[in-house]
């Protein structure tokens, strides 16, 4: 009974075996109705893992691009994503036949081909468009070239040199390497030189402009060996016109409004402060959001960095030039102050002076008045007598006003001095403003012009 089983299963399988052995028969003579006899023939004695010469040197393999799209370049991530159109021809003896028509089979029938294992190096992410199918296509010539076409979309690494972003040039490339052939067995070449590459010419992308483009080849050299690559590179400038209406002018009018404030009066204390505070804190806030598009990372500094730096410093000395002004101001009352109390002071000392003066004057008379009424006749001797004490008192008295006027003139001299160092002319604090109205501008635009020629053209 067992035997009887195990001999009905063996039966069921052989005969499930034989309609699969039919039905895959029945699918080659439904291919074999679409290709050539000749081409059946070879794919039937083909062998996909062994490539073409195979003991006969390397198979070069020519490749074009076509760059359908670059959809972003993004400096944070440093990479650009781009769309292109891959093609790569080879020769494979195995497949020639006769005729002078090629063949464009379905792009699933690459399964059944040897293809070259390109890869792209620098690639972070990748995938092939599979709608409606798998956007692949082969085709054969007679002599045994093979066409085979892809459309990939890519995410490429470029490292960016942001030094002077954004008036900055970036250079980005696409490799192409072989995984696993080394020089020996593949050789990679571009099929037209420069002008394998097109589509660059009618590209529209949305900061840049494509100034140049150029391709080269070369081989990697692994531990593994040495392998074909062929490099695509192409240069993109910037466009600046965006950044001068986001960023350059609202700075530089933000600086111009700073300037408002010197021709408003020193007393205008809530005025002058709010414009400089307003004017900082709106500078600030530019200059974070002048940073959200930029890597965190990124140690070095970027023109832009220096222009919003340069703009921040006149506004805040601007601020600082109304702190130190109003300063002087008060300086100044306060030496008013003082000097109408020395004036005050000497005037007192001249008028207590002159009241001694007086008052020893008529204590002498009457001392005199007192001599010559006891000798009512005084010899020449005893005239000159008194008289010579009366004539010699007010000469002590002179000396004194003199020393108090040279430290006088020493003092004033030195305030003046220390007023000029300290204080820019403290004496008058309102040509401080009418100093800074030139200065200000004037050195802005001395700014300016090194900083666009520096950048421009260095």
């Amino acid at each position: 009974m067992a035997f009887s089983v195990s001999g009905g299963t063996v039966f069921t399988i052989l005969l499930i075996s034989r309609l699969l052995e039919s039905s895959m028969l029945n699918a080659e003579v439904k291919e074999g109705e679409i290709l050539p006899p000749t081409i059946q023939r070879l794919m039937k004695g083909y062998n996909k893992y062994l490539r073409p010469f195979f003991d006969n040197g390397p198979v070069t393999v020519a490749m074009s691009l076509d760059i359908a799209s670059i959809d972003t370049i993004s400096e944070i991530n440093m990479d650009y994503t781009a769309t292109i159109f891959l093609r790569q021809r080879w020769t494979d003896e195995r497949l020639v036949f006769e005729g002078n028509k090629s063949l464009s089979l379905d792009g699933r029938l690459v399964e059944l081909l040897w293809v070259p294992d390109t890869f792209i190096v620098d690639s972070k992410k990748s995938f092939l468009h599979d709608i409606t199918v798998e956007n692949r296509l082969i085709r054969i010539f007679p002599n045994g070239t093979v066409l085979y076409a892809l459309r990939i979309t890519t995410t490429v690494a470029c490292n960016m040199d942001l030094t002077k972003y954004p008036m900055d040039k970036q250079t980005c490339t696409l490799q192409l390497e072989s995984w696993g052939y080394n020089v020996n067995d593949v050789m990679f070449e571009w099929t037209r030189g420069n002008e394998s590459v097109s589509g660059l010419d009618t590209l529209q992308l949305a900061q840049y402009t494509v100034e140049d483009h150029y391709t080269s080849s070369s081989e990697a050299v692994y531990e593994t060996g040495n392998y074909p690559k062929l490099v695509f590179h192409f240069e993109l400038k910037r466009s600046i016109l965006y950044f001068i209406l986001e960023t350059y002018v609202p700075s530089s009018l933000l600086v111009v409004l700073s300037w408002v404030s010197f021709w408003i009066s020193l007393s205008s204390v809530p005025a002058r402060i709010c414009i400089g505070v307003t004017t900082v804190l709106t500078m600030t806030t530019l200059m974070m959001g002048a940073r959200t598009s930029l890597p965190n990372a990124n140690c070095f500094i970027k023109a832009i960095d220096v222009y919003l730096g340069i703009c921040f410093s006149f506004i805040f000395g601007a601020l600082i030039e109304y702190a130190v002004a109003h300063f002087c101001t008060l300086t100044h009352a306060d030496a008013h102050m003082l000097m109408y109390g020395h004036h005050m002071h000497d005037f007192d000392d001249e008028m207590n002076g002159i009241i001694t003066t007086i008052a020893n004057n008529s204590r002498a008379k009457r001392r005199k008045e007192a001599a010559a009424a006891a000798n009512p006749a005084p010899t020449s001797l005893e005239l000159t007598g008194p008289s010579s004490p009366s004539g010699s008192e007010p000469k002590p008295e002179a000396p004194p006003p003199e020393p108090r006027h040279w430290c006088f003139t020493v003092l004033a001299t030195i305030r003046k001095v220390l007023r000029a160092l300290y204080c820019c002319r403290i004496e008058s604090p309102h040509l401080i403003d009418n100093y800074s109205r030139v200065t200000f501008p004037l050195s802005f635009v001395m700014v300016n012009l090194l900083y666009w020629t520096y950048y421009l053209y260095f």
